[in-house]
């Protein structure tokens, strides 16, 4: 493990400096996630710790960070609730560390099954669409900050509690332009916490928070082994595998883009099975010592890597500190002023917001411009998972309506009197309508001949096409030829129907691509 993190680690002063930062800042967004689940803040806390510790040492993205996150709260909230309805002689608590089991264990065999790589068919303006909804979403988060109580500031707190995140934030913006050799989140925390501390300022702070949401502090010891005590039923299973199941492929779907933005940002390469199977590892963890569970995180990537955290030290170190917050530091932690918190998450909003997508929306195709907005309405009215699925989709039929307008068939008359069709473009289910209008069964001659050269049949749909193409010209008394077929494709014909091996001309040994392949 040593060998590990030495190899990753590029500079350790960046990555230990930037890591105290994040710890910070992932003690009041571990406690606000754990209070939207409903669940005691020491089960967010242990949640955030052990999901990082696993996922910056076996993770397959060094400096990316990961914790208890609010898309995974929102769904947990709703299953304590319906365990509670359906298990009453059952802590609901009980099952929602069973469900982490369940949901490791399905990160896990989407690692092993190498489905990581299915992130690569994430369209670059969904990709903006995800980060900027994202970025809305953590600016919204950090409005119940402002509160005190249930009730929102007023008065002189409430002016405190602004001019404390003004401040912050002009530190962050102002410092890297006369030293980058520090984090400017640390030392504008640090900053404006002495002010707060020595000046004795009353205003929001880590404490006062907690408990104002009825917590008592984020004094604890260390998460111990304990299995889920649940009723071993069929019915306890069927309830939480739907539940397991969006959980993981919430986690995964944020934890792989967080990751590919990460690899963007750093021009770096990521690997997302690796990603997978520690998500999943750490999330069986937290079932076993009573963690709420994560995934990736990334206002606390963001600020990771801008205050220079690109190792696998860097999220140790973030681990690590959150726990030591927990067990020995905490009445210190708990006089930071939220207002310090607020303000570097309002830097991180601003860093991951895709400001250049209003610049190119009038430049780019209006179905992109449409899916960019789409995912990031769709982040902030539902979660992530439903807006990228839903940008993926909409991508995807763009994609297949453009390319099934893009079929074409170039005839002409041979000596010997047969009729050659050339065709041009895809043939797959899109194309199929506009691919069978290019023939003229009744008035061609009695010989046919498709030429596959400059065309690529794609899948089941382009086979059937073809098939029935030649059902037509059989029936009408004709003789129909297809030429230029790959090995592969000539294999999955003649496994359709025997008929073509009459129908397929064999002697072109050297097509200039393959036409359709098995996989």
């Amino acid at each position: 493990m040593i060998e590990l993190i030495k190899k990753e680690v590029q500079n350790p002063k960046d990555d230990i400096l930037s890591g105290i930062t994040v710890a910070l800042a992932l003690v009041p967004e571990a406690v606000a996630f754990a209070f939207v689940a409903g669940i005691d803040p020491l089960v967010g806390l242990y949640g955030a710790f052990m999901m990082g510790i696993v996922t910056a040492i076996f993770g397959g993205r060094p400096g990316m960070i990961s914790g208890a996150t609010g898309a995974l709260a929102v769904v947990m909230v709703g299953m304590l609730k319906e365990a509670g309805e359906k298990f009453p002689d059952t802590d609901p608590l009980q099952f929602l560390f069973a469900t982490l089991l369940i949901m490791g264990v399905i990160q896990i065999l989407a690692g092993v099954l190498k489905l990581g790589k299915f992130v690569r068919l994430i369209p670059h303006p969904v990709m903006m669409g995800f980060v900027n909804g994202l970025a809305i979403v953590i600016g919204m988060s950090q409005i119940g900050m402002f509160k005190s109580g249930g009730d929102y500031l007023s008065g002189t707190p409430l002016v405190m509690m602004i001019v404390g995140v003004l401040l912050t934030m002009g530190i962050m913006y102002g410092l890297p332009k006369l030293t980058k050799k520090v984090p400017a989140g640390l030392i504008a925390i640090l900053v404006v916490s002495g002010i707060v501390i020595f000046g004795q300022i009353e205003t929001e702070t880590v404490g006062s928070f907690v408990r104002s949401n009825g917590g008592d502090g984020i004094k604890g010891s260390l998460p111990v082994f304990a299995v889920p005590t649940i009723p071993i039923s069929w019915e306890a299973f069927s309830f939480m595998f739907p539940y397991a199941l969006i959980l993981a492929g919430i986690g995964l779907i944020e934890s792989l883009m967080t990751l590919q933005l990460i690899d963007e940002l750093t021009e770096t390469k990521g690997s997302g099975n690796r990603e997978c199977m520690a998500q999943g590892g750490a999330n069986i963890i937290n079932g076993f010592f009573g963690g709420m569970g994560g995934c990736a995180m990334i206002g606390q990537s963001m600020i990771n890597v801008n205050s220079g955290g690109k190792g696998r030290l860097s999220g140790i170190v973030a681990a690590l500190g959150l726990l030591i917050f927990i067990l020995f530091l905490s009445e210190y932690i708990e006089m930071i002023p939220i207002a310090a918190l607020v303000g570097v998450m309002f830097m991180v909003v601003i860093g991951t917001f895709a400001w250049s997508s209003f610049r190119i929306l009038s430049k780019i195709p209006l179905s992109d411009a449409i899916v960019i907005i789409l995912v990031s309405s769709l982040t902030v009215i539902f979660d992530l998972a439903i807006a990228v699925m839903a940008g993926v989709v909409v991508s995807a039929l763009v994609f297949s309506w453009e390319n099934a307008k893009r079929i074409r068939a170039r005839k002409s008359m041979q000596e010997d009197g047969s009729k050659l069709y050339e065709i041009y473009g895809p043939l797959f289910f899109g194309s199929i309508q506009a691919f069978n209008e290019k023939f003229d069964v009744t008035n061609d001659p009695k010989k046919v001949i498709v030429d596959f050269l400059e065309s690529k049949v794609s899948d089941h749909s382009g086979i059937e096409a073809l098939s029935n193409l030649v059902e037509k010209y059989e029936a009408a008394g004709k003789e129909v030829h297809l030429k230029h077929l790959s090995t592969d494709c000539k294999k999955i014909l003649l496994k359709s129907s025997e008929k073509f091996k009459e129908v397929i001309i064999t002697d072109v040994d050297d097509p200039r691509y393959f036409v359709l392949a098995e996989d």
